[in-house]
């Protein structure tokens, strides 16, 4: 079966504490909610250290045009697009050696945060001495989920092309999306939660992977809940990129998730008290929370979940990227299962079934 080679990281340029956002918050939304005391406490509720941007915190507090943000966000996406690229193709702790940039057959690229067209995978490979023969392969919209989808896609493509190697890269930059004059609670709970993230991961067919115990991939599905197109997205305005959040995702997730999971890992003959490795996109702590319940599964299996969501935010689709990386940097014995999962708008699932061989 296809198997995970190497995971790179770009690192954001900024790291902001959540005390210091909260405080910036509460100056801008405080002639807006009365109780604004009482609504900040999202961010301590929700036990987030601290967050990555790509610009600094003084940069947000000017007023910024839509076109002014997606030319940050295509600069921003090309930048560290290709800095994870490198780190993944060059990564000494899961390669013997480094993948050449011609070996890569196609780039799956994920975001849902920005515009580019030509999309930013063909910007990057004007970057990088990638073969002008590689097939793109963009995907928008996906919010979330885009990380987990992007490894199903491309775990699809390894199948139909053995003896391909594929990279997928998430970029995305939740902080250009901000609307400083949008005073609604979504608008409010989204300050408190997402941040900018840039991840690439390298996915092999079975005749281009080498011979060590990696996480290989056994199968992917798909789950979309009928008419939720409110549940979370973006209202696209004259000024942008509006938050949809809705604060029913947690119990939503609890009541529609465990049948998805259940009938997912029964057409492999396993049952969730199978799965070794829970690597799931830290949505927010109260996601963390709504999957070991839905789930029936012990806190320490979504601990490096929520260590990442601590550390960084939800960078949306790039996040359970982190998470991935850091259960292979692990010691992880041949046999064990895992199960990557990412929720994103439609109200959608993107489930991942992995296996240690």
């Amino acid at each position: 079966m296809p198997a995970i080679l190497s995971v790179g990281i770009a690192a954001m340029p900024y790291q902001v504490k959540q005390e210091d956002i909260k405080q910036y918050v509460k100056q801008l939304f405080a002639q807006s909610f009365s109780s604004i005391d009482r609504l900040l406490k999202v961010f301590e509720n929700g036990e987030i250290r601290s967050r990555s941007f790509v610009r600094p915190l003084e940069w947000y507090k000017a007023e910024h045009r839509f076109a002014e943000k997606n030319d940050v966000y295509i600069e921003s996406a090309v930048q560290y697009g290709c800095e994870s690229i490198r780190k993944c193709l060059q990564h000494p702790a899961f390669l013997p050696k480094p993948i050449a940039y011609e070996e890569i057959d196609a780039i799956f690229f994920i975001s849902s945060t920005g515009l580019a067209t030509p999309s930013v995978e063909a910007r990057i490979m004007n970057v990088l001495p990638f073969s002008p023969h590689t097939k793109r392969i963009p995907i928008w919209g996906l919010g979330c989920a885009g990380g987990a989808a992007g490894i199903a896609r491309a775990f699809e493509y390894c199948l139909a092309f053995p003896e391909a190697k594929v990279l997928v890269v998430a970029a995305e930059f939740c902080s250009l999306t901000f609307q400083a004059n949008d005073r609604t609670k979504s608008n409010l709970i989204g300050t408190s939660l997402f941040s900018d993230g840039v991840a690439c991961v390298c996915i092999a067919g079975d005749k281009a992977a080498d011979a060590g115990v990696r996480p290989r991939v056994i199968a992917a599905q798909s789950a979309l809940m009928p008419d939720s197109e409110e549940v979370m997205g973006w209202d696209i305005r004259d000024d942008g990129l509006f938050v949809v959040f809705s604060k029913d995702i947690p119990s939503l997730i609890q009541s529609w998730l465990k049948p998805q999971v259940q009938s997912f890992l029964q057409k492999h003959h396993l049952s969730i008290s199978d799965i070794d490795h829970f690597i799931a996109h830290p949505g927010g702590k109260k996601v963390i929370d709504a999957y070991e319940a839905a789930l029936r599964i012990q806190k320490e299996k979504t601990t490096v979940s929520f260590q990442v969501l601590q550390e960084f935010g939800n960078m949306s689709s790039a996040t359970v990227y982190m998470v991935l990386e850091r259960f292979m940097k692990t010691s992880i014995p041949a046999g064990d299962y895992g199960l990557l999962i990412a929720l994103g708008p439609g109200f959608s699932a993107e489930m991942i079934l992995l296996k240690w061989e």
